[in-house]
């Protein structure tokens, strides 16, 4: 799928999560999974499936006794753009708000600190280039 600007709606994340964790999936597997995670009808998978099918979002394979779901759209693309998204709507894009916002009221392990720092390093390598 073309992975430009794709805007996903949180149901729309429930599945592509599912199926990103583990793929092709049955319709059956997926509405198991989101019953116990999101509390979901089988009716509202089966909807959710066949729009998402149509717009391009997964992939659905006859095969054996079951159809297949596989998602279409990369993981990493797609939080990269909710992040991108994110940032412009609710800090003006600017990325020193958004992590000031983010540990304010978190306190951060030295862990998370440390990646940070790596970030911050690879960042500044880059600018210098």
């Amino acid at each position: 799928m073309n992975q430009e600007r794709v805007r996903l709606t949180s149901t729309e994340w429930a599945v592509l999560d599912c199926l990103w964790e583990h793929a092709p999936q049955t319709m059956t597997q997926l509405a198991q999974a989101l019953a116990q995670r999101e509390g979901w009808a089988k009716g509202t998978t089966t909807t959710m499936l066949r729009r998402m099918t149509e717009k391009g979002l997964i992939r659905c394979e006859e095969g054996g006794k079951a159809r297949r779901y596989t998602p279409m759209v990369d993981r990493h693309e797609a939080v990269v753009e909710e992040t991108r998204s994110f940032l412009r709507r609710i800090h003006r894009g600017s990325v020193s708000m958004m992590m000031s916002a983010a540990v304010e009221q978190e306190t951060l392990s030295r862990e998370e600190i440390d990646q940070l720092y790596d970030i911050l390093r690879r960042m500044e390598e880059n600018c210098r280039d």
